[in-house]
C-alpha cells in the first residue's frame, strides 16, 4: 500500500483536463492525505479519486448567482461591465473594512471578458470576467498623488470607477469630482483598487510607497457577493452610462 498527498492544485488541473472549456483558479490551497492500493501512474484509480471533486467543481461554477437584464459591455471611456465592477468593489470594500470609502478603480487590462449576454450570470462566468487572485486593499491618499494616479490612468484611455467622475483631454484627468465635490489637493481620500494596482502593476508606481490596508478580501468575491445580493432580493443586474468617465471635447 502506498500513500499519495494529493494537493487542490492538481485536482483543479483533473478538473481542467475532463472539462476543456472550464477554467478554474483556487483562492486557497488545501491537503488531504489518501491510500491508493496498487495505483501505477495514468491508473483510472486516480481518476476515480478526483471525479468527485471534478463533479462538485463543475457544479458550483455553474451555480445562477445572478441575472442580468440587459447585455454588459467592456469598452473605454466608460462601460456597463466596468461600472457595475466599481460598483462592487466600492459597496464590498466599504463593507468588509467598515469604513467609509471615496472612491474605487478597476484597472480595465482586469476585466477579461468583452462582454456578458443578458440572463443568467454563473458563478464560472465571474471566474473567467474575474481569474486573477486579486485582494480588495483600501490606499489613503492625498489629492495631489490621486491627481498623478488619474493623469496616469486617463493617459491610458480611463479606467472604469465608482464614487467619482473626470474627463480625459490631453490624456489627463480634468473636471475631477469625487462624492460631487472637485478634487481638493491638501485633503485625504480612502480610494479602493487591487492589490495588483496598489503594488504598481500597470505601471502604478506612484502608489507602491503608499501603506495598504489589507484583510486578504479576494476582489472576485466581492464580486459574487455583490451580485449574489442583488439576486437575493429579485433584482436583474441593469447598469446606466452615468458619465463617470468621458473625453472632453
Amino acid at each position: 500500500m502506498r500513500k499519495y498527498q494529493l494537493p487542490i492544485s492538481f485536482i483543479a488541473l483533473f478538473c481542467l483536463i475532463t472539462s476543456c472549456s472550464r477554467v478554474y483558479q483556487p483562492s486557497s490551497v488545501e491537503f488531504k492525505d489518501y491510500r491508493i492500493k496498487n495505483a501505477a501512474p495514468g491508473s483510472s484509480a486516480v481518476s476515480k479519486l478526483l471525479q468527485p471533486y471534478a463533479d462538485s467543481v463543475n457544479k458550483s461554477m455553474n451555480d445562477v448567482i445572478a441575472v442580468a437584464g440587459m447585455p454588459l459591455e467592456k469598452r473605454q471611456p466608460e462601460c456597463t461591465l466596468g461600472n457595475l465592477m466599481a460598483d462592487a468593489m466600492l459597496a464590498m470594500s466599504k463593507e468588509k473594512y467598515q469604513t467609509h470609502v471615496d472612491a474605487a478603480f478597476v484597472n480595465y487590462g482586469g476585466i477579461r471578458l468583452t462582454s456578458m449576454a443578458e440572463g443568467n450570470i454563473t458563478r464560472g462566468k465571474i471566474f473567467e470576467l474575474s481569474p486573477f487572485d486579486n485582494i480588495v486593499v483600501l490606499l489613503k491618499v492625498n489629492g495631489s498623488l490621486l491627481q498623478e494616479f488619474m493623469d496616469h490612468i486617463a493617459s491610458r484611455g480611463g479606467w472604469p470607477c465608482a464614487g467619482i467622475t473626470y474627463q480625459v483631454k490631453d490624456k489627463k484627468a480634468i473636471h475631477i469630482l469625487i462624492g460631487g465635490a472637485p478634487l481638493k489637493a491638501e485633503h485625504t481620500y480612502t480610494l479602493a483598487v487591487v492589490d495588483y494596482v496598489a503594488n504598481g502593476g500597470d505601471d502604478c508606481t506612484m502608489l507602491q510607497p503608499i501603506p495598504q490596508q489589507n484583510n486578504g478580501y479576494l476582489f472576485r468575491d466581492a464580486l459574487i457577493a455583490y451580485l449574489s445580493r442583488q439576486h437575493s432580493e429579485g433584482k436583474q443586474i441593469n447598469v446606466l452610462l452615468e458619465n463617470r468617465v468621458s473625453y472632453a471635447k
